[in-house]
């Protein structure tokens, strides 16, 4: 595979997990600002379909189908970055997965492993092979895709909020480990996000969703995608280690209903 000069093409990011919703927006909002993006995920024919949109619109992409779990799979991925365009610079570690809610207990390990696979497993290979790519050429910038659901727990969820508190604490380190060697990590923590699964779970579900956030409404996939852009630009060039929620307020705290904040229905004395 011939290499295209990095002058004609400009930065490369890789997006794994990128065949739809957060990933995939993120796929064409690096294309729009630029960069020749490289996109794995476990379906090749959403991937190509998301190939085929950033090139309709001028843009530079190519994909393979990739089990970020798997360490052939994964080195295959970053590879391809290094075949096609020479270079890396960015990366979104974005793949999740995990089971259904159940309370502990109820979780079938098998599940549980497979949440812990794609995690923190996936998270952990991603970087293991995009952070020597980087240093090659003089750094780069990483972002990794944990939840809310990593800093404050949920109930229902065990698999799925150790694996996002696994996320978090590799970002850490990796963050620590290469502060001083031109590579910066970060993690974006969404909330409620108008993903495909919260679309297929009908209005009342997006109806409780927003209820739970303090701005009264969901987030959108692009917006999730637009802080992994700017964490990846000069734009945050001192930030490392950081974890960025992107949740309309859930982590500060409670917000009582409309009523009470205008002083209605509150005691008197």
């Amino acid at each position: 595979m011939t290499t295209t000069s990095t002058d004609e093409l400009g930065p490369v990011a890789l997006v794994a997990g990128a065949s739809r919703g957060i990933g995939a927006d993120a796929a064409k909002v690096f294309a729009r600002a630029g960069y020749a993006v490289v996109l794995g995920a476990r379906d090749a024919a959403a991937l190509a379909r998301v190939v085929d949109e950033i090139e309709t619109q001028g843009g530079r992409a190519v994909a393979t189908k990739t089990d970020v779990g798997d360490v052939d799979s994964m080195r295959a991925l970053v590879e391809l970055a290094l075949d096609q365009y020479g270079r890396l610079d960015a990366a979104f570690n974005n793949a999740t997965d995990g089971p259904m809610p159940a309370p502990l207990a109820d979780i079938d390990p098998d599940e549980f492993d497979l949440g812990i696979r794609v995690n923190v497993r996936g998270t952990f290979l991603g970087m293991k092979f995009e952070i020597p790519a980087m240093l090659a050429t003089g750094g780069g910038a990483i972002v990794n895709m944990a939840s809310v659901a990593g800093l404050r727990a949920m109930t229902n969820l065990g698999a799925y909020v150790t694996g996002k508190a696994g996320i978090i604490a590799l970002t850490e380190t990796a963050a620590l480990d290469y502060a001083d060697h031109g590579i910066r990590v970060n993690v974006v923590a969404p909330g409620p996000i108008l993903t495909h699964h919260l679309q297929r779970a009908g209005a009342d579900a997006q109806h409780m969703a927003a209820a739970s956030v303090p701005m009264g409404r969901v987030g959108t996939t692009r917006e999730v995608a637009d802080t992994v852009l700017w964490l990846c630009s000069e734009k945050s060039s001192f930030i490392t280690g950081a974890t960025i929620p992107i949740d309309g307020g859930q982590l500060a705290g409670h917000k009582p209903p409309q009523m009470y904040r205008q002083g209605e229905g509150m005691a008197r004395t």
